[in-house]
């Protein structure tokens, strides 16, 4: 029988006697015992949550674009979706003159997923030579059809295949709740992965590799059909506007009803970034190794800028009536029922008598911050030229926050926020040539492509 009181002998192992010390100072320190009755009984970002702050950010701004009401996007990843048909449809309704309009996010979705599978099976054949344990295609499978995306998947979903209203093809149940099928897509995706490495491995040619690969999306091509319902080939499109006017359009491909509904130039937006670790320069482009959905679309690459240079391009952009598409880390300081983003809005240092000081940079380095959500500035507060607190219109419904559409302080925007989309004009003519720099490329798991997981 072991000897649970005597004193390990591994060197590094967790001794009694550290846990005893503490124990002692625990026990002697009022001021945690205090928290600590009052923490088992409450949520403790209840208990840290900053009464100041709270009182000191109304949902008031001296810009605001927004007169719609925010989208849906339940139980699923699609963020980066609804954010972006969010952005193109403030120019759709005004070109509709309607109040309430959406696009299909199914319809996108769909795509995306069947894509994406075409994507992940053409990584796998490209590292079909490498070992099941490499860390590359080890990352490949830990969940390939995943709902995350970026900017740039977005904008090569909208130029292959177009888009649709949300009325030729609604959201259905696994649309707005993902999980299970999400969960037979990556078992049939790592089947298929399967397959194609045992082929390689019995010295098949590429010919059989890709045409295992056609297997596989057959197989997920039913399966989304099952899930999301069949993609329209052509949209019978029709509506009434705000003054009750009628008009009768005809019928339209996706991408002829991109092409007349779709007035954002979307294609004609960049991707900047702010990652402020030593590795990554300022002025320098980047791409993530994999990370992607259209094999045929244009690499993901993004362009990294100062902090500050984020906050006015996203200002200049919202005071010329543009809302603007963004990443960031949403969790982090956040309160999802009031609607609120500050720095400091939870105090866990006093909570805890512990040190919370890891800047940016090293926060990213150390997985404590990744970009985790997408959604769009459509408002600021403005007081002598410069911003206090951005609006933001989220897509969790308008349930939470101010019918939905949440308040982000500045000091949030240094710390937690990564990514905005922008026209090039919106670049400085030396900004503009670094984005024709060749990209630094990062590995598949870098923080910097964790919006699209």
């Amino acid at each position: 029988m072991p000897n649970n009181s005597a004193a390990s002998s591994s060197p590094g192992a967790l001794s009694p006697d550290s846990v005893a010390g503490f124990k002692q100072s625990f026990d002697a320190d009022a001021s945690k015992r205090l928290v600590q009755n009052v923490v088992t009984q409450h949520d403790v970002n209840d208990v840290a949550l900053s009464r100041s702050i709270v009182t000191e950010s109304p949902h008031s701004f001296s810009i605001v674009l927004d007169d719609w009401g925010v989208t849906n996007q339940a139980r699923s990843g699609r963020c980066w979706m609804f954010a972006g048909l969010n952005l193109c449809r403030a120019d759709t309704r005004n070109i509709l003159n309607v109040k309430d309009f959406e696009f299909s996010q199914n319809y996108l979705m769909f795509w995306d997923k069947l894509e994406r599978a075409n994507f992940v099976l053409e990584a796998i054949i490209e590292t079909a030579d490498r070992p099941s344990d490499d860390r590359t295609v080890a990352f490949l499978l830990r969940s390939p059809i995943s709902d995350g995306g970026q900017w740039d998947m977005f904008t090569a979903l909208v130029a292959k295949h177009g888009v649709v209203p949300k009325t030729a093809m609604p959201e259905t149940q696994s649309s707005a709740n993902s999980a299970r099928m999400n969960s037979s897509l990556n078992y049939q995706t790592r089947q298929g992965a399967k397959r194609i490495r045992d082929a390689y491995a019995s010295e098949s040619g590429l010919v059989e590799l890709r045409r295992i690969k056609d297997d596989v999306l057959k197989v997920i091509y039913d399966m989304l059909c099952i899930h999301l319902g069949t993609p329209p080939t052509e949209v019978d499109w029709q509506w009434k506007d705000k003054d009750g006017s009628f008009t009768r359009s005809g019928k339209f491909t996706p991408l002829q009803f991109a092409e007349n509904y779709v007035q954002t130039d979307i294609n004609d937006y960049v991707s900047l970034v702010h990652d402020p670790r030593e590795s990554s320069p300022v002025g320098a482009t980047f791409t993530v190794e994999y990370l992607g959905n259209v094999v045929d679309g244009p690499p993901i690459k993004y362009l990294n800028i100062d902090i500050q240079l984020m906050k006015d391009i996203a200002l200049k952009m919202l005071e010329d009536g543009k809302p603007v598409w963004m990443g960031c880390d949403t969790g982090k300081q956040m309160h999802r029922d009031l609607g609120l983003w500050d720095a400091d809005l939870f105090d866990y240092a006093s909570v805890y008598g512990a040190d919370f000081s890891l800047d940016k940079a090293a926060r990213l380095e150390y997985h404590q911050t990744s970009m985790t959500h997408a959604m769009m500035f459509t408002g600021v507060d403005v007081v002598d030229g410069v911003p206090r607190r951005w609006r933001v219109e989220n897509s969790w419904d308008d349930k939470v926050g101010n019918k939905g559409f949440f308040l982000m302080n500045d000091s949030w925007f240094a710390e937690y926020m990564f990514e905005i989309a922008v026209p090039k004009s919106y670049l400085s003519p030396e900004l503009q040539a670094a984005l024709d720099l060749e990209p630094i490329v990062l590995p598949a798991w870098d923080p910097m492509g964790s919006l699209a997981g």
